[in-house]
C-alpha cells in the first residue's frame, strides 16, 4: 500500500526500534500514534513532530481495556488505522536454574511472555478490528498491515533466554495463521526478526559483551541500525505481495549458546 497519508500505531515507540520506526513513518507522511508507558518521552516526541502528525497514549499492551481505549482515541483523532507495528517488549535474562540450583520464579517467565507475545497479539487483534472497517484501497484492495517484532533469539535462544525466546518464538508461530485469518479482510501480517541492533537496551550492556556479539555477525560487521528496522517496516507496508513472512534482519548472525 502507499504509505502517504496513512495512519499507524507503533507500540514501544518512545525508544529503540519503535522510535526509529516512528521517525521513518513520519518522514513518509504517515500519521503516527505511539503506544508506550513512558509519558515524558512520549510528550517529547509529540513536541518534536507536532500534534497534527503524532499522538501519544500511555498503554499497557497486555491489557485489553488499555489498548481498546487507545485504539478508540486513534480513530477519534486521525479517523482511521492502516498500519500497526508491535515493537513493545522486554528482554530480561534469567537461567532456568540459578548457580545455587534454585528454579527461576514462574512469574519471571509469565511476565516476558505476557508483554512480548500476549501484548503483541492483543494489539494486533484490536488493530485488525479497526482496519476491517476501512474501505479497500489501492490495486491490491488492502485494508491494512500488521508488523510484529520477533528476534533471532526466537530461532536460536541463548543461555538465560527461556522466557524471551519463548515469547519471540511465539511471534514466529502466530505469523502465518494470523495472516491467513486476516486475508479475507485484506489485511496483511508480517514479522521482523532483528539481530544485534544498536538500541539503548543493547548499548547499555558492558563493552566486552557488545564486542563479543559483533564478533559473530558475518557482514556487515557492526551493530544493526534501528533506522534499518524502520526502513524494513516501511518496505513491508509498501510491498503488497509480502504477506505471512518473517524476515531476519541480522547480518547473517547465528547466535551461539552465550
Amino acid at each position: 500500500m502507499e504509505a502517504n497519508n496513512k495512519v499507524a500505531v507503533v507500540t514501544g515507540g518512545c525508544s529503540g526500534l519503535g522510535n526509529a520506526t516512528v521517525k521513518v513513518l513520519l518522514k513518509a507522511n504517515v500519521k503516527v500514534a505511539i503506544f508506550d508507558l513512558n509519558e515524558q518521552q512520549g510528550a517529547a516526541v509529540v513536541d518534536e513532530f507536532g500534534a497534527d502528525n503524532v499522538m501519544f497514549a500511555k498503554v499497557d499492551v497486555s491489557s485489553a481495556e488499555s489498548v481498546s481505549c487507545a485504539m478508540d482515541a486513534v480513530i477519534e483523532k486521525f479517523g482511521a488505522l492502516h498500519i500497526c507495528v508491535n515493537c513493545a517488549g522486554i528482554a530480561p535474562a534469567k537461567r532456568l536454574l540459578s548457580r545455587e540450583g534454585e528454579a527461576m520464579p514462574l512469574d519471571n517467565f509469565k511476565k516476558v511472555v505476557d508483554v512480548n507475545l500476549v501484548g503483541s497479539f492483543n494489539v494486533a487483534r484490536l488493530a485488525a478490528e479497526k482496519m476491517a472497517k476501512n474501505e479497500p484501497f489501492g490495486e491490491a484492495q488492502e485494508r491494512g498491515i500488521i508488523v510484529n517484532t520477533s528476534s533471532v533469539a526466537g530461532f536460536e535462544g541463548q543461555v538465560g533466554q527461556c522466557g524471551y525466546s519463548a515469547s519471540k518464538g511465539g511471534i514466529l508461530g502466530i505469523n502465518l495463521p494470523m495472516a491467513r485469518d486476516l486475508a479475507p479482510w485484506g489485511i496483511r501480517v508480517n514479522a521482523i526478526a532483528p539481530g544485534i541492533m544498536g538500541t539503548p537496551m543493547l548499548l547499555g550492556m558492558p563493552e566486552n559483551i557488545q564486542e563479543a556479539l559483533v564478533k559473530d555477525i558475518q557482514f556487515p560487521k557492526r551493530l544493526g541500525q534501528p533506522e534499518e528496522f524502520g526502513r524494513l517496516v516501511l518496505h513491508m507496508v509498501e510491498n503488497s505481495y509480502l504477506n505471512g513472512e518473517t524476515v531476519r534482519l541480522d547480518g547473517a548472525i547465528r547466535l551461539q549458546p552465550k
